[in-house]
């Protein structure tokens, strides 16, 4: 499966991040590298508590970042 990180700067110059195919990883970080690096570390734990809890089989991942 593959996931994208969207990011964009908001007017009050934070960063937001977010991977829309996992709902609820959405963050937020004073450049756009921190933003994305928090998106990608929330979406590795969202995707192994599911494992952990058998919500979802194990499987391969890419993450790409798009800027939106």
């Amino acid at each position: 499966m593959n996931f994208h990180i969207e990011y964009e700067q908001e007017n009050d110059g934070r960063w937001l991040a977010e991977i829309p195919e996992i709902p609820g990883v959405l963050t937020y970080g004073a450049t756009a590298n921190e933003a994305m690096a928090k998106a990608e570390v929330l979406a590795l734990r969202v995707l192994a508590e599911r494992i952990e809890t058998k919500e979802s089989l194990p499987m391969p991942i890419c993450i790409d970042f798009v800027a939106a």
